[in-house]
């Protein structure tokens, strides 16, 4: 896989170059709060042209708002410190500037992430999306420990019931708000692509080639690995969730590949290892050079004929690990 692991190095050398420049900011969140990236970068497979997205993270500081959710122990004015170091850093390396003049740099309390959980004010405040990509493809920047602590408390809020059900935990909950997460995805796609004039209908052909790579990849191969975890164990446990959320949806596919007891689904990870590393190599190009791609009818339909064939390899993958288990079977209907 050359593009994944040429993508991969080049990213944790990049995140690496960022991190010691941010080294005030590393100060001002110590014991209070984390940075991490999702994305591109937090998928560990930026190009060269890739922006960076970020969400800030804090831990409770004992204060309960008006609505009964406690605030982040990063205060107000440290969290504007810590965001200028970040613009001047990432403006330092030559990274894009944040997407929307930083008005997604949003500064959450975990007690935010927890309290909002299945509520219709997860996706006003989109606590749902930070939550989720948190666990599905994150990489810490700075605050690692602190990361850490709020991966714990998210898990232990999707695994409230898990006393009562060790021997046959099935994590509906937070597979749940995956699928949700992907359903989201999806429709935002249909919502907010602009079909006229020729242009933006051409980038919303690229916008959908990237969906069904990128983003299926990052919801899936979360699934894939409970999956395959409550095949050998009958159970999932927290513990077992953790080291998911340290892999890139790629690593996650390698770590099936490892898994003697899915053997006879590994053609079917291969398949996805192989069409995601062709994904990459084909978007390596600039985003104008793309555009000219899929201007070309008869070449946009072969690019997309190829996300249709990575989501097919997906469902061959998703029925294949999961047997039709009942966490299987909670997946489906």
């Amino acid at each position: 896989m050359i593009e994944i692991e040429r993508r991969r190095a080049g990213t944790i050398k990049r995140i690496e170059v960022l991190r010691k420049k941010l080294t005030a900011a590393e100060e001002i969140v110590a014991g209070k709060a984390c940075v991490y990236a999702t994305g591109s970068f937090g998928r560990r497979e930026a190009g060269e042209a890739s922006d960076l997205d970020l969400f800030i993270v804090g831990l409770r500081n004992g204060s309960k708002d008006r609505s009964g959710v406690e605030g982040s122990k990063l205060k107000r004015l440290d969290d504007i410190c810590v965001k200028a170091e970040l613009i001047s850093s990432v403006r330092s390396m030559g990274i894009p500037d944040f997407d929307g003049d930083g008005r997604y740099l949003v500064h959450y309390s975990v007690g935010e992430f927890t309290n909002t959980l299945g509520t219709p004010e997860d996706d006003v405040t989109n606590t749902f999306t930070a939550r989720l990509l948190l666990l599905l493809e994150s990489t810490p920047l700075i605050g690692s420990q602190v990361r850490s602590e709020v991966i714990e408390e998210v898990l232990a809020a999707y695994w409230r019931d898990y006393e009562d059900h060790k021997n046959d935990f099935v994590p509906a909950f937070l597979a749940n708000d995956i699928l949700r997460l992907w359903r989201t995805f999806c429709i935002n796609y249909e919502a907010r692509t602009e079909r006229e004039p020729d242009e933006k209908k051409i980038k919303g052909k690229i916008k959908n080639y990237k969906l069904k790579h990128s983003r299926l990849l990052t919801c899936y191969s979360g699934l894939l690995y409970l999956l395959a975890v409550f095949g050998e164990k009958g159970t999932v446990s927290p513990s077992d969730a953790m080291p998911m959320i340290d892999m890139s949806p790629t690593e996650r596919l390698e770590w099936l590949l490892g898994r003697e007891s899915i053997s006879e689904s590994h053609c079917y990870i291969q398949a996805l290892l192989s069409g995601y590393d062709r994904f990459l190599e084909k978007t390596s190009v600039s985003e104008e050079e793309l555009m000219k791609i899929f201007e070309d009818k008869q070449r946009s339909i072969e690019y997309m004929k190829s996300a249709y064939e990575f989501g097919d390899a997906m469902f061959d993958a998703v029925s294949s690990v999961g047997q039709g288990n009942r966490f299987h079977r909670i997946l489906v209907v």
